[in-house]
């Protein structure tokens, strides 16, 4: 792993890490959070793929806080993607996002509709095209896990939260899981965002357009793969699939076992469904 940094058009510096050195173009990956984009690591494995190049979001990781904090939104952050493609002299780009950065990366598909060589959503939040998940259908899937030792006090605070009385969001952490062991706690920890003014200013005002986002993403021929966690109660299965029928053509997959970081819970089947939808096109 190598850390380089580039300089954004409003002059903030941003930093990227790559993963791997393998031949032909890049697999760009935008993390979620906002947070510090060291949470996916080389996303297990996949770097002996393809090589990997994982940007940090402006104010988050080793980018710098930008003077302008209007750019923390999310369709701004996706021109921080268009310039990395430049600097990185790609003429289109790999794209997968993770969780919050799929907003990004479906904003850019949106704007940058030709420089999308292949575009992976992988447990992808569903804000940037309007799907709503609702509360009954976090509830459903928690109870699948009703067998595990940190139900009991898991599924009472996922009960406050959805009804809107409750903060315990660390007594839920386990639902992001697929097996809540001391590797899951560290990725949790890892994940856990650390400039709360680029989560707050996130999805300000302008940031999102359904409307005109769910109208390119149904005219978008790249390849599109979006991958969920059987477990996951951020991008329940549910929403991933509704999320899938807005292309004209994608592939959706649920990794059974899985939660909200696939390739932690399983490294093999994550890899095995990346790597194949990106296989060839490096």
């Amino acid at each position: 792993m190598t850390t380089h940094t580039f300089t954004a058009p409003d002059g903030t510096l941003l930093a990227y890490r790559t993963y791997g050195d393998g031949p032909g173009d890049p697999v760009v990956c935008v993390p979620g959070g906002p947070a510090d984009s060291r949470y996916l690591g080389d996303l297990g494995g996949l770097s002996a793929h393809r090589r990997l190049v994982v940007p940090d979001l402006r104010g988050n990781g080793g980018s710098a806080v930008p003077a302008d904090v209007s750019t923390y939104r999310c369709d701004r952050l996706a021109e921080d993607v268009e310039a990395l493609r430049r600097h990185l002299g790609l003429a289109r780009v790999d794209l997968l996002g993770h969780s919050a950065g799929a907003n990004i990366a479906v904003r850019y598909a949106e704007r940058h509709p030709d420089r999308i060589g292949g575009l992976a959503l992988i447990a992808p939040s569903t804000r940037a095209v309007g799907i709503d998940v609702t509360g009954d259908e976090r509830r459903a899937l928690a109870r699948l896990r009703s067998g595990e030792p940190w139900f009991p006090t898991a599924f009472p605070a996922l009960e406050a939260i959805t009804r809107g009385n409750g903060t315990d969001w660390a007594a839920v952490e386990p639902f992001f899981h697929g097996r809540w062991d001391d590797a899951a706690r560290r990725l949790q920890a890892l994940g856990r965002p650390g400039n709360p003014e680029s989560v707050a200013l996130f999805g300000a005002e302008g940031a999102f357009d359904p409307p005109a986002t769910r109208k390119a993403l149904a005219s978008l021929t790249a390849p599109v793969l979006l991958l969920a966690g059987a477990y996951d109660l951020n991008s329940p299965p549910s929403a991933v699939t509704t999320f899938a029928e807005l292309f004209r053509d994608a592939a959706l997959v649920v990794q059974p076992g899985a939660g909200h970081y696939p390739w932690a819970d399983d490294a093999e089947a994550f890899g095995a469904v990346v790597a194949g939808f990106l296989g060839g096109r490096g």
